[in-house]
Order: C-alpha cells, then sequence, then structure tokens
C-alpha cells in the first residue's frame, strides 16, 4: 500500500507562491512575438488560434479605431472568444483570449487558479495581462466576464481600446453554459441564479464600454458582421483637456451624449449618486434621456427643476436650489449635475459650490451658448440687482458634456445668440478662426451639425487655452479677462434693458462691435475692422449696433451700470480692445468722454 505524504501549510504556499510567480513573471515579461510558437502549440491556448494574416483593416474600421485595439467584454457564455476570433480575421488582425494566456502563465486552468489561490489573485494577474497585451501592437482581445469589473482595468481598456460590450438576455446565456465544467463561478451552484445576480452586478459597469451589440442565438458569423458594422459606425466623441493647478477635467463634444452620460461619466464621479438640475423647457426634452443614460451604469439620480429664464438666476431660486439639495440628503461626494442653458449651469454651479463646501459638479449644456462659453471655465454666479453675477465663485466641473443634437431643438434666435460668443473668440485671438467664421456662420446658425460641432469644438478649444493660463483672471493685463471682449458693454445693456428682455449674445455682439468701435476710434486698430465685424454679425442675424435694438437707451444710464461691473478695479473701468481682428489687449486707460461720445454717437440719449 503506497504511503501518503502530507503537505504541511509551509509546502502549500511554497507551491502557491511559485504557480502565482509564473503568471506575475509571464504577465509583466517580453510580449506576445516571444511566445507565439508556444501559444500556437498549446492545447490550452487554442482558443487563440486566429492568428494569421488577413487584408487589411477596411477603411471605415480603420478610421473608427484610429490605431487602437478591439476589446470585448460581457458575461460568460456571449460567445466573447468565438466572436473575437472571427472578427479578428475580417479586421486583420491578431486575436488573443485573456483567459487564455492566463492558462498558460499559471500552468493550470482559470477554474484550478480559482480554487487554489482564489478570485482576488486571479483578478491581479488578469490585471497585469490585459496591461501587457494593449501596450503591444493592435488586436483583438476577448476578456474574462469580471475583468471589466476592475476599475484599472477599466481605465486601461478605455485609454488603449475601443471596447464592444456582447449583451445576450439570460435565456440565452443560460442555455450556453449549462452543463459546462469550466466555470468557476457556476459550480455547485443554479446557474440562473448566479447568472441573474452577475447580470444586475455586472451590467452597469459592461455598460460604459463605448459600443454595445445585442447578441442572440443567431450564427456566429451574422453576430460578427454585427460586431464588425457597428465598429465600423461607431465615432467618438471629440475631447478636449483642460488643464489648470488644481486639476484638470474634458470637455467632450459630440452627438448622443446624453444616452451615454452614465457611461462618460461614471469614472470621474467619486459616488454613484447625482442631483440633476434643469429647467422647465429643458426637462421635458431632455432628462428623460440623461435619466435613462445614468441609470444603465446604476447612478442613482434625484432631480431639482426651476423656471426657465434669467429670472430664476437670483437670490430666491438659488435659496430653492440648496434647500432642495439638502433635502435629497446629498453627501460631499454627490455630484450635482446641470442640464440646461447658461443660466441652470450658472445657477447650479454655484449651489454646487456652496452646499456643503463644495459638492462635484458637471455641465451639460443644451444651448449654443452655454456650449462655447459659460460652461467651460468654472465661472459660477447668480445676479443681484446690482448687477449680473455679482455674486459667485469660482468651481470647476468635473466633466463638460455638450451633446451637439440638443441643438437641433434651439429657436434661430438662440442659435445666433450663441454664436456671438463662436465669433468673439476669433476676434479675440485668433483672426483665422474668425474668417472660418465668415465662412460657416450661417451655416452654424442655419443648423448644420457638422458646421455647429466643429464651431462648439474650436470655441472650447480656445477658451480651454485662456483659462489654463489664467483661471482666476488674476493676471493684471490681458489673461482670462481677454474672454470680456464686448461684456463691459453687454452686461450693461442686459442691465438697463432687464434680463431676459435682450438675450446674452445678442447683447454681446452689440457690446463688441462697440468695442471694435472704441477701439477704431482711440486710434488702436483699422477703421475697417469695426466695419467687417458689425457686417458679419448683421450677416447672421444679431444685432450690431445699438440702433438696431429699437430702444430709447440713456449713454449715462449705461456708464453707471458699467461702473457696477466686478471687473472695476480702483474705481477705473477695464475695457477689452483690439488692434485688429484676433489682437484683443485689455486697457484701464480709456478715456471716460471718448465712451460718451461713443454712446451718443451710437443713438443712446443723455
Amino acid at each position: 500500500m503506497p504511503t501518503t505524504i502530507a503537505k504541511s501549510p509551509t509546502t502549500t504556499t511554497m507551491m502557491k507562491m511559485r504557480a502565482m510567480r509564473a503568471l506575475v513573471n509571464w504577465s509583466d515579461g517580453p510580449r506576445l512575438a516571444t511566445t507565439t510558437r508556444y501559444v500556437l502549440a498549446s492545447v490550452a491556448m487554442t482558443r487563440n488560434s486566429g492568428l494569421r494574416d488577413t487584408d487589411p483593416l477596411p477603411d471605415a474600421a480603420t478610421a473608427a479605431l484610429g490605431g487602437r485595439s478591439v476589446v470585448l467584454v460581457g458575461l460568460m457564455g456571449v460567445g466573447k472568444t468565438s466572436i473575437g476570433r472571427r472578427l479578428a480575421a475580417r479586421l486583420g488582425l491578431p486575436f488573443r483570449d485573456a483567459d487564455a494566456e492566463i492558462e498558460l502563465a499559471a500552468g493550470c486552468s482559470i477554474a484550478e487558479i480559482f480554487e487554489r489561490f482564489g478570485e482576488h489573485e486571479f483578478r491581479e494577474g488578469e490585471r497585469r495581462v490585459i496591461r501587457r497585451l494593449l501596450a503591444g501592437e493592435p488586436l483583438v482581445l476577448a476578456t474574462g466576464g469580471g475583468a471589466y469589473m476592475d476599475r484599472e482595468t477599466r481605465a486601461t481598456i478605455r485609454r488603449e481600446a475601443v471596447s464592444v460590450w456582447m449583451r445576450a438576455k439570460l435565456a440565452t446565456l443560460l442555455r450556453r453554459v449549462s452543463g459546462r465544467t469550466n466555470r468557476p463561478l457556476l459550480n455547485g451552484r443554479n446557474p440562473g441564479e448566479v447568472l441573474e445576480k452577475l447580470i444586475a452586478e455586472r451590467h452597469p459597469f459592461y455598460a460604459e464600454a463605448d459600443i454595445a451589440v445585442d447578441c442572440s442565438d443567431e450564427p456566429p458569423d451574422n453576430t460578427t458582421a454585427k460586431v464588425f458594422a457597428a465598429i465600423e459606425s461607431w465615432r467618438p466623441a471629440r475631447r478636449l483637456s483642460l488643464s489648470l493647478s488644481t486639476g484638470s477635467y474634458d470637455v467632450v463634444v459630440g452627438k448622443g451624449l446624453l444616452a451615454r452620460a452614465g457611461a462618460l461619466l461614471a469614472p470621474v464621479l467619486p459616488q454613484k449618486r447625482a442631483v440633476v438640475v434643469t429647467d422647465d423647457l429643458v426637462a421635458p426634452l431632455h432628462l428623460q434621456t440623461l435619466l435613462d443614460g445614468l441609470a444603465a451604469v446604476a447612478i442613482e439620480a434625484r432631480t431639482i427643476t426651476v423656471r426657465h429664464g434669467e429670472a430664476s438666476k437670483g437670490l430666491a431660486t438659488y435659496s430653492s436650489v440648496v434647500g432642495q439639495l439638502l433635502d435629497h440628503r446629498v453627501e460631499r461626494k454627490t455630484a450635482v449635475i446641470a442640464l440646461g442653458g447658461g443660466v441652470v449651469g450658472d445657477l447650479a454651479g454655484f449651489a454646487a459650490a456652496t452646499t456643503l463646501r463644495g459638492l462635484p459638479f458637471v455641465q451639460i449644456p443644451t444651448t449654443l451658448l452655454a456650449q462655447v462659453d459659460s460652461s467651460v471655465g468654472g465661472k459660477t454666479g447668480i445676479n443681484t440687482s446690482h448687477g449680473k453675477n455679482l455674486l459667485g465663485a469660482f468651481h470647476q466641473p468635473r466633466m463638460v458634456l455638450a451633446d451637439t443634437e440638443t441643438l437641433a431643438t434651439l429657436p434661430p434666435r438662440e442659435l445666433a445668440a450663441g454664436y456671438a460668443e463662436i465669433a468673439k473668440a476669433g476676434l479675440i485671438g485668433d483672426g483665422a478662426f474668425f474668417s472660418w467664421c465668415e465662412a460657416n456662420g450661417a451655416a452654424v446658425i442655419g443648423g448644420d451639425a457638422d458646421a455647429q460641432a466643429e464651431a462648439v469644438l474650436r470655441a472650447c478649444a480656445f477658451k480651454a487655452q485662456v483659462v489654463g493660463d489664467d483661471e482666476r483672471e488674476e493676471k493684471p493685463n490681458d489673461g482670462r479677462a481677454l474672454l470680456n471682449l464686448g461684456h463691459t458693454f453687454g452686461h450693461a445693456l442686459e442691465a438697463e434693458l432687464g434680463y431676459g428682455k435682450i438675450l446674452h449674445g445678442e447683447a454681446v455682439a452689440v457690446g463688441i462691435g462697440l468695442a471694435f468701435q472704441l477701439s477704431a476710434r482711440l486710434g488702436f486698430c483699422n477703421p475697417a475692422d469695426p466695419v467687417r465685424v458689425m457686417r458679419h454679425f448683421s450677416e447672421v442675424g444679431l444685432p450690431s449696433e445699438i440702433a438696431m435694438l429699437n430702444r430709447r437707451i440713456s449713454g449715462a444710464r449705461l456708464i453707471q451700470h458699467m461702473r457696477r461691473d466686478k471687473k472695476v478695479q480702483d474705481g477705473t473701468l477695464k475695457f477689452v480692445l483690439a488692434r485688429g481682428i484676433g489682437q484683443a489687449f485689455t486697457s484701464s486707460d480709456v478715456p471716460a468722454d471718448a465712451v460718451e461720445a461713443l454712446l451718443r454717437d451710437a443713438g443712446c440719449v443723455d
């Protein structure tokens, strides 16, 4: 009778350590080229046999992937390996299966790794394997069902690849996994109950993937064709990174961002709780789409709805919003999401800045004006009886989502008002962009989606550059103050005519015209420049001079409003003037009589 030798705890531990060391060393070791011969020869690695050269990537797929890998995520049984192999052949890319790579590294099956070392050790090795695979040349990678649950792995995939969630119903998955013995999470358990629990736990994380494709019991080639078509048609949103001394955040511009808001925001929110602040005009149009997008990744959201219009940007509504936030029992990690135009963004941002000494904040602007101006840069605030934005705070958002599809719901007047801030960017510091505006401004206001997206992106890029250099408007000259081109006059017009009676962008357009006229009178720019600027604003349907407002306006009262402007320093008015198109600068020594004469000649009464 053979003698049985019991392993001591020390011996068992050493064996575990040697096996796991093999996994760690391999996962951090040489690239795939050094192991290919073993992959193809290994019975355990037959799932990686789709490593062959095929035709080059089709043009549409090449553009969509942008040189990145494709990572398939989803629950066990959805077909990631079989579809991945076919997809790789069609794309002309190598294929790898993360589970198979781990089995080769450890010298045993996934089930054995779970049994010997537990899930935690398995996930450690899995994380390193995926990171190494994606650091190499583009490929198609099938991941295990739990891989995408890991925050670090999701970040790696987000950075290096295009992720595809292969989504299937419970009944489909159950048919595919029943009777299998190579699924550690199913061993000794009821497969239906396990899968149902996994769907509830994992689907909110899978929803962060770039693309989702529904899979059924159809033939694998059909599913592959669906995944391929989804990749071909996928277009990533465009991103700008705004870097500040206190951190950074992205401005995301594109179509359909409301529906994907949860997937985009989940990586940057400290808690899966949020309060959405919106108004009674925007809510019926866009609120449910946003809430559905948040719910897809299990972000619990409450809502606060205010009355639309500039009148809500005051102390009374601010107090109401803060009270409702506290009623919702917000915590310091609960995000405030502003869904609406500039009024909602400024109001919600100020409430977020001051509630519990600061809550995480997200801007989702739905007007052209808000997308290119107020949502970017961290300025928040409300109006008082003394003037516009006199009570406020700098409070940077965690992210800005500019969904250009929301612009389709705006009336032409709102689009034109927002366009004034776009043209302003070119007039401040980018003459070539203003020339682009002259050629494309009518298309932007007319609803051309491509022109609108380009305009939003370029205007935001310009503002991000300026804000990044002077976040809190502290430079004595130029800096962020340049963004106030036209605003000294514009804010005075708003205060005099009544907030909401003239749109902010309309007032800014008139103010820019006045600023260029004043610059020409003082000899700073060519007299042809204000003519060019005002002509362009008129051509796109914006008021370009005071006379076009058809109101009796007192020049003396406008100057009084200007002197209460927050940009006044030591009692001296500060103007943004121009030496030409794209050559703005700040000045504090503008003669008062020059301003009075300008307003008088523009049609103001004493």
